[in-house]
């Protein structure tokens, strides 16, 4: 089965001559324009080729946002050359950053290079338990402290996205994506989990990071409430 890359590139003229370079050397290679594309279909890629240079969103977010839900491969290419930026880069969670203009042949053993690094990606868990609460993503349920909890399709989409990265704060544009399939709403996001709160029976189990996103957490057991019947 050929590697799939995904290419992402503001630079029509640029993307598909890459394109077509990678296809020459057998990858199964695509691109888009934007980042809002690049977080509707890098789940599909093996392998992310990314310029932070973007025309609606900043490259460095859209790294943070694929990096918070995937362990997905990606190189940066981009003509940001100063080490700051490689920095900021790498940090936003890029396995390798090159800067343009760059030989083919290196690009080329540096996507093997990276793939060989690659862990596997795993699979999401069918039932994930996070201290009492247990969300089961084959039946779509919730249950707290082994009670039921009555939740809407949507409110256990955002429950199981926040549950499949444990630890690990999930950008309020990351959710909105993969929830809502990109129609941006920040109150849209801040309703539903407000809603889940209460239904949990504390805010604490959804914490907010201002200015970035969510995370679920255990509350302390002071303060964990069993649901009522």
């Amino acid at each position: 089965m050929h590697q799939h890359i995904l290419v992402v590139d503001g630079d029509c003229q640029a993307r598909d001559r890459l394109i077509s370079a990678l296809r020459r050397q057998g990858f199964a290679a695509g691109g888009v324009g934007t980042g809002d594309a690049a977080l509707q279909k890098y789940g599909d890629a093996d392998l992310i080729l990314m310029d932070f240079d973007l025309p609606d969103l900043d490259g460095l977010e859209v790294c943070r946002a694929i990096r918070a839900a995937s362990d997905i491969p990606i190189i940066v290419l981009t003509a940001r050359d100063c080490e700051v930026d490689r920095v900021l880069g790498l940090q936003a969670g890029a396995d390798d950053y090159m800067v343009k203009p760059y030989g083919f042949r290196e690009l080329i053993a540096r996507i093997q290079a990276v793939t060989r690094r690659a862990k596997p990606r795993p699979r999401t868990a069918e039932v994930m338990e996070c201290g009492p609460l247990r969300i089961d993503a084959g039946a779509r349920e919730v249950t707290l402290h082994g009670v039921p909890v009555g939740v809407t399709r949507k409110e256990f989409d955002v429950l199981q996205l926040l549950a499949s990265h444990p630890d690990a704060v999930v950008p309020r544009k990351l959710i909105m994506q993969q929830v809502w399939g990109g129609s941006w709403s920040r109150r849209t996001v801040d309703t539903h989990v407000s809603s889940l709160r209460g239904k949990l029976g504390d805010s604490e189990w959804i914490v907010t990071v201002r200015g970035v996103g969510f995370r679920l957490a255990v509350p302390a057991l002071r303060s964990v409430l069993r649901p009522t019947a």
